[in-house]
C-alpha cells in the first residue's frame, strides 16, 4: 500500500513538534505507541530541532505501520539534489510510510536564522522541484516519496496540484478547505492540520490557544492566508482575536474535536492531523493522544 493510499484509509493522524524536545529515544517510544494505538500518521516540522530526513528515519525505524511526514521540510535546508537522494533513500528503506513535505518557511526564519535570502515563494519552490526532478543520482533506490507542498494561497496549491501528490494546509478552517480541494481538483491529497486544546477550562484553553499562534500572527505568510479566508487586521493581533482563536482552534471535549474533524472531511481533506497543545511547548501531548486515538477510529 502507498503512503497516500493509507492517509486516505485511515483519515486522521498527528502533527506535533513537542518530540523535538524529547531525547531521541524516548521520542522513538512515543511514535511506537502512537503506532500501536492505530493511528494513520505522525507529521514533524522542521524549524529549530532536528534535521528533516534523519528525524524522520528515526521514527520510521521505530514503528511498524505509521506514515511518517514532514510537515514541513524547508527547502532552504538542504539543495535539491540532497534532498532527491534522501528521500528515495527513505521510501527504500520504509516503503509506502513516508511523505516528503516541503516548504517555503517564512523569512525571518530564512533571512534571520539560516541566513540566506528568502526568495519569491511560488518561483523559490517551482525551482527546487525542477532541481529534484533532473537531480544528478546514482543509488539504487528507484523510487521517490510521495511528495506535498505546504500551501495556503490558490498559487502554491496550482503547484501542488500540477507537480507533487497534494498539499498540506496548516491554520486553516474548513472553508479554507473547502476552497483549497476546489482548487487542487478530486485526485490530489489534502492534508489539513488542526489545532486542538482537549479537557481544559475556558481560561486555561484561551491561553494555551492564543500562546499557540502568538508566534503565527507575527508571521506575514500566514497574516495573508487569513486575510484572504476572511479575517481582519483586528483579528492579527499578536496571539490573535478571540474570534481567530475560535476558528483555528478546537477547544473542547473528543466530540468537538470530532465534529471539527468531520468538517475538514466533509469539506474535501482526505486526512486531517491533529496539533494537541499542551500547557507547554516541551510537554508531550500523550494522556490527550490516548484518548482520542479510539473516537478518531471510528471516521475510518
Amino acid at each position: 500500500m502507498t503512503a497516500v493510499e493509507t492517509l486516505r484509509g485511515t483519515r486522521t493522524g498527528l502533527w506535533t513538534p513537542s518530540l523535538e524536545a524529547c531525547p531521541v529515544r524516548l521520542a522513538q517510544e512515543t511514535a511506537a505507541e502512537l503506532d500501536a494505538l492505530g493511528f494513520g500518521s505522525l507529521w514533524v516540522p522542521e524549524s529549530a530541532g532536528r534535521e528533516a530526513f534523519t528525524g524522520a528515519q528515526a521514527l520510521l525505524a521505530a514503528t511498524d505501520r505509521l506514515v511518517v511526514g514532514t510537515g514541513i521540510a524547508t527547502i532552504y535546508g538542504r539543495g535539491p539534489v540532497a534532498a532527491n537522494a534522501a528521500a528515495r533513500l527513505l521510501e527504500s528503506l520504509t516503503p509506502g510510510r513516508f511523505v516528503l513535505g516541503l516548504g517555503v518557511s517564512h523569512k525571518p526564519a530564512v533571512e534571520g536564522v539560516r541566513k540566506t535570502p528568502y526568495l519569491p515563494p511560488v518561483g523559490a519552490m517551482t525551482d527546487f522541484l525542477d532541481g529534484m526532478a533532473s537531480a544528478f543520482y546514482r543509488g539504487a533506490d528507484p523510487e521517490l516519496p510521495p511528495i506535498v507542498l505546504a500551501a495556503l494561497g490558490p498559487r502554491m496549491l496550482g503547484l501542488a496540484r500540477d507537480r507533487t501528490a497534494g498539499a498540506h494546509t496548516y491554520l486553516v478552517t474548513p472553508d479554507h478547505t473547502a476552497s483549497a480541494r476546489e482548487t487542487l481538483g478530486a485526485a490530489p491529497l489534502l492534508v489539513a492540520e488542526q489545532a486542538v486544546v482537549l479537557d481544559q477550562d475556558r481560561e486555561e484553553s484561551l491561553r494555551r490557544a492564543h500562546s499557540h499562534l502568538s508566534v503565527y500572527t507575527e508571521l506575514t505568510n500566514y497574516r495573508n492566508s487569513w486575510l484572504r479566508q476572511g479575517f481582519a487586521e483586528d483579528d492579527l493581533v499578536k496571539g490573535g482575536s478571540e474570534r481567530l482563536v475560535d476558528a483555528l482552534v478546537v477547544r473542547g471535549d473528543v466530540d468537538a474535536v470530532l465534529e471539527r474533524v468531520r468538517a475538514h472531511l466533509d469539506a474535501g481533506a482526505d486526512h486531517v492531523v491533529l496539533q494537541v497543545l499542551a500547557g507547554r511547548l516541551s510537554e508531550v501531548p500523550v494522556a490527550e493522544w490516548r484518548s482520542l486515538a479510539p473516537a478518531l477510529a471510528t471516521l475510518r
